[in-house]
């Protein structure tokens, strides 16, 4: 058994339950975070996307070429969830353009970069 993990015995399957050692996003998030990501991709804003996951913080990151730094990062951070927010958006240089408590909110940035206009000819 891994330490501090308990173990639970089902009649065909142990299924350990480890102590929580890193942040990640949960089923909603993600399912939001790549529903952006592949409208970018179909956009033609992105190619090639990574997560990475810290004990403080979980992030995503979208990338024109793999080769390049991120032309957009999504960074979760429980920490400051009661001061600016947990959500931050990252631009290419590195600058924060929002920060927020609810996802929505701060993706939106990046969404509204996504639009686009329909003539209606």
């Amino acid at each position: 058994m891994a330490s501090g993990g308990a173990a639970i015995s089902g009649s065909s399957a142990t299924i350990l339950a480890f102590p929580k050692l890193q942040v990640g996003f949960d089923r909603l998030e993600l399912q939001r975070i790549l529903d952006l990501y592949g409208r970018g991709v179909a956009a033609g804003e992105w190619r090639d996307y990574a997560m990475d996951f810290t004990r403080e913080a979980a992030s995503f990151s979208a990338f024109r070429r793999a080769a390049e730094r991120p032309q957009a990062r999504i960074e979760k951070r429980p920490a400051l969830r009661g001061k600016q927010g947990m959500w931050t958006l990252f631009g290419e240089a590195g600058q924060v353009l929002k920060r927020g408590h609810e996802l929505a909110g701060v993706l939106f940035p990046l969404e509204r970069r996504l639009l686009k206009l329909v003539d209606d000819q």
